[in-house]
């Protein structure tokens, strides 16, 4: 196995319920999101086969998703944890930094955390990211547990629909009132 995909597949249940739930999403004409390639350099390519056999994941990517829904410019990203404890070194500087710029120009960004030991989503709005992330910067936990969060913003799935993160924007977006 290429050293690429060693993490690659993690992850995979959540992004494919993500995308299902865009595809949802834009069949019902509420929301077009796309998912963003994440960019990665390869560094051995079998020629004969005409594939990459070892390449890295370019940490200069910003989200995995970004689009509109009604009108509004959206982006986020997916995160998958295994405990109730979510570590914030999976998420990058300079994803928050482009967040923390999306949402100076008006748009709503967001993590849609996957908590798979206890099988529930939760809508992260970037005003809470921007918590825990200070505390740690001043050096405080590298880390939050699901104890510390809103528990408006966990996600039920209904009507269908994989992962309702529209129900936590509209949440979001009546905060922001």
């Amino acid at each position: 196995m290429a050293a690429w995909n060693s993490r690659g597949l993690r992850g995979s249940t959540l992004e494919e319920m993500v995308n299902r739930t865009n595809e949802q999403y834009a069949s019902k004409k509420l929301a077009l999101i796309q998912k963003i390639p994440t960019p990665i350099t390869p560094v051995r390519i079998d020629k004969e086969h005409r594939h990459i056999t070892l390449a890295y994941f370019d940490q200069r990517s910003t989200v995995d998703y970004i689009g509109a829904v009604q009108g509004i410019p959206v982006c986020f990203d997916a995160k998958e944890c295994g405990t109730s404890t979510f570590p914030l070194a999976n998420i990058h500087p300079h994803q928050v930094r482009f967040m923390e710029g999306f949402e100076q120009q008006g748009g709503i960004s967001f993590l849609l955390i996957f908590f798979s030991s206890t099988d529930q989503f939760y809508y992260l709005t970037f005003r809470e990211l921007k918590v825990f992330w200070e505390r740690r910067e001043n050096g405080g936990r590298k880390s939050f547990t699901q104890e510390e969060l809103n528990p408006d913003f966990y996600l039920h799935a209904r009507d269908g629909t994989f992962i309702p993160y529209l129900d936590g924007i509209q949440k979001d977006l009546n905060l922001r009132d």
